[in-house]
């Protein structure tokens, strides 16, 4: 009989054989990814250690450790949880792409609630009633937004434009009782934030999940009922081969949402124009920087920083054998930032011509002027700018929306400036959280 290989449990109860070794010394039947997997951080990527990566330093300012993982470990072992990070823009782009071999799991798998509700976004009438209200709403809501504070002569533009103008439009899209907004707001909020790493996050998150099934249930049955042009209405009247919709089929469709870009890409975008004047100026000169500049902020500054994504086998890819199963954190922001893509990339350039360019594995999109990589809103559109049996993508959608809620705070407000004394940043308040600029007081004259 041959001989069995002795076993070493690790701490996770995990048995795990201890392989032989030749005569000279070296491993017998290690695979790639083992000898890979053995490697010591200060042996092979001694510029970067781990625990930069859920630094400070990170959540305020990612991009210079980034750049020394783009330029010097363009597939980095992150030893401290576990995971790959892809820099450069074409490893980035190829993995959002590729299907075959990679996978995103929904937000609902990070909660273990895989069997919660269905997530009926993509079911046309939902897309229809989503695309319907947004358009109908977007203009009133952010003069709404923008008017409440334009008589003080002061605001600020993170807390009273970006977020609530993206929860305002949320609400208005499922048509919420007004007196209810605030709670729902508290809820949805609370159940976004919790599906990633912090474990008193996720109970939070999870309570809130329950709680918003509950708030919801009469508003579907009585939709039901009577529908409008709402998405709770749209939801209600599907006609679905395994059942009608339940509120948990609604939930899951709120968090799989994506809130963060619109939220975010604002924030961020008027604390570019705030701190670069000089474009400001030309955005306020000529209209048509808007949308330019819109695009240009998710390229240099992106909300959402990473896209996660999961190897369906093993899969042999950078010089190296990933696992089935291995977690690789696509990195939007350094990707973004890649010197063999953008000139200049640091530089923030409303009319950035190498905005829009052709790239082979898709991230030109058909929808509009191509951009960076956008990790919240999904894979490049495969429809056409204008598709006839569909509306607009989530992409096109998203980009509008913003254009028009910048053009009406233009419209309304002038010589908008930083308060005296702000001093505004980006950053993530909790590691895998969006980048963002959270405080952002400005004064200005009313139009």
């Amino acid at each position: 009989m041959a001989e069995q290989n002795p076993v070493i449990v690790g701490l996770n109860g995990v048995e795990v054989p201890v392989r032989r070794l030749h005569k000279k010394g070296q491993a017998a039947g290690y695979r790639t990814y083992e000898v890979h997997q053995r490697e010591r951080v200060g042996e092979s990527t001694h510029k970067v250690k781990p625990i930069q990566l859920i630094s400070s330093d990170f959540a305020r300012d990612p991009y210079p450790i980034l750049e020394v993982l783009r330029e010097n470990y363009p597939c980095y072992r992150n030893w401290l949880s576990n995971d790959y990070w892809v820099t450069r823009y074409d490893d980035v782009t190829s993995l959002i792409q590729d299907e075959a071999n990679f996978e995103t799991r929904p937000k609902r798998w990070y909660y273990g609630r895989e069997a919660y509700g269905r997530d009926l976004f993509g079911e046309l009438p939902v897309l229809e009633a989503h695309a319907a209200r947004i358009d109908a709403n977007a203009r009133r809501l952010a003069e709404k937004v923008v008017g409440d504070f334009a008589s003080r002569g002061h605001g600020n533009l993170a807390t009273e434009f970006a977020a609530r103008y993206a929860l305002e439009l949320l609400i208005a899209v499922l048509d919420l009782p007004a007196e209810d907004a605030g709670e729902f707001a508290e809820r949805f909020w609370r159940m976004q934030s919790g599906y990633l790493w912090d474990p008193v996050a996720e109970q939070a998150g999870l309570k809130a999940m329950d709680e918003l099934a509950a708030y919801l249930f009469p508003l579907l049955e009585a939709r039901r009922k009577d529908p409008g042009d709402d998405l709770i209405s749209a939801v209600a009247c599907l006609d679905l081969p395994d059942g009608p919709a339940t509120p948990q089929d609604l939930v899951v469709t709120l968090l799989e949402r994506d809130h963060e870009t619109l939220h975010g890409a604002l924030a961020n975008y008027w604390f570019l124009l705030l701190t670069h004047p000089d474009q400001l100026h030309r955005v306020n000169q000529e209209r048509r920087l808007v949308k330019l500049g819109y695009l240009e902020t998710l390229r240099h500054s992106t909300p959402v920083l990473t896209a996660r994504r999961f190897t369906r086998h093993e899969v042999e890819r950078f010089g190296k054998l990933l696992p089935e199963g291995a977690l690789v954190m696509c990195s939007a922001a350094a990707a973004n930032r890649d010197p063999r893509v953008f000139a200049d990339p640091d530089t923030f350039i409303v009319d950035r011509r190498d905005i829009c360019h052709r790239e082979a594995r898709g991230q030109f999109r058909a929808d509009g002027l191509a951009t960076g990589v956008t990790p919240g809103l999904g894979r490049p559109s495969i429809h056409p700018a204008l598709p006839e049996d569909r509306p607009r993508s989530l992409y096109a959608i998203t980009r509008d929306t913003a254009v028009t809620a910048c053009n009406a705070l233009l419209d309304m407000l002038s010589d908008i400036k930083l308060a005296t004394e702000s001093q505004p940043i980006l950053q993530s308040r909790r590691v895998g959280e969006m980048h963002a600029c959270w405080d952002l007081p400005v004064t200005f004259q009313k139009n």
